[in-house]
């Protein structure tokens, strides 16, 4: 595989064409080496425009990575700045992450699973990513009330927790897949003052629950 000639035809055939047009984006992905983040089972499959499996059971065990064009997507539409902290809540294979860290100062992200855990440090350290803070463990039961720029949900929730979106900064933008199956929406939330959120529906897709969100609604008399 000419690795370059598919890296180019990623963006430029599967990114450009879903409304991706930020050249600070388009950078990014050219410069992370998105093959070097995939298992090694399926590295030929790095620039395809599907998930990838991160664990052992395969897709329907609920671990993969986002497909590229999904990645630039959020990247697009949380527009970091460098002066910026983010976080990330289900690590993955650390991709996500990468392209976060060049766009932010401090990136902290979870990762729950031990065996993706160790993927991510594994693929973090290679690409010597030093603005990111590595978690073993749940983030969805972070407790804190210090205040982020970013906060990035990699996975799905029935609906945002509001004691997460009060971590953010006054500007501060949170993405999610929010919703229930067969039809989700990638939503964005931006806090405009301390008690007013606006949101926006970015396209529509289907993801696997973030372990630790309640996926049902809860019983109410």
């Amino acid at each position: 595989m000419d690795i370059e000639r598919a890296r180019f035809n990623m963006i430029e055939q599967q990114i450009r064409p879903w409304n991706v047009l930020d050249q600070d984006v388009l950078d990014a992905l050219a410069l992370i080496r998105r093959e070097e983040f995939v298992p090694i089972e399926y590295r030929d499959m790095a620039f395809a425009d599907v998930e990838i499996p991160l664990a052992p059971g395969g897709l329907h065990d609920g671990r993969a990575m986002f497909a590229p064009r999904v990645e630039a997507r959020i990247l697009q539409a949380i527009a970091p700045r460098k002066h910026e902290t983010a976080l990330e809540i289900g690590t993955g294979s650390g991709y996500g992450t990468a392209l976060l860290s060049l766009k932010t100062r401090e990136v902290v992200t979870y990762e729950c699973d031990s065996r993706i855990f160790v993927l991510a440090a594994e693929n973090l350290h290679r690409a010597g990513i030093v603005n990111v803070s590595l978690h073993d463990g749940d983030g969805s039961r972070i407790v804190g009330n210090e205040r982020v720029d970013i906060v990035v949900l990699s996975g799905s929730v029935r609906e945002v927790p509001r004691p997460l979106l009060d971590r953010l900064s006054i500007g501060g933008r949170l993405f999610a897949i929010v919703g229930d199956r067969p039809s989700m929406a990638a939503r964005l939330y931006r806090r405009r003052s301390d008690d007013r959120f606006d949101t926006e529906d970015l396209f529509e897709t289907a993801a696997p629950r973030l372990s630790g969100f309640p996926d049902k609604e809860p019983f109410r008399f």
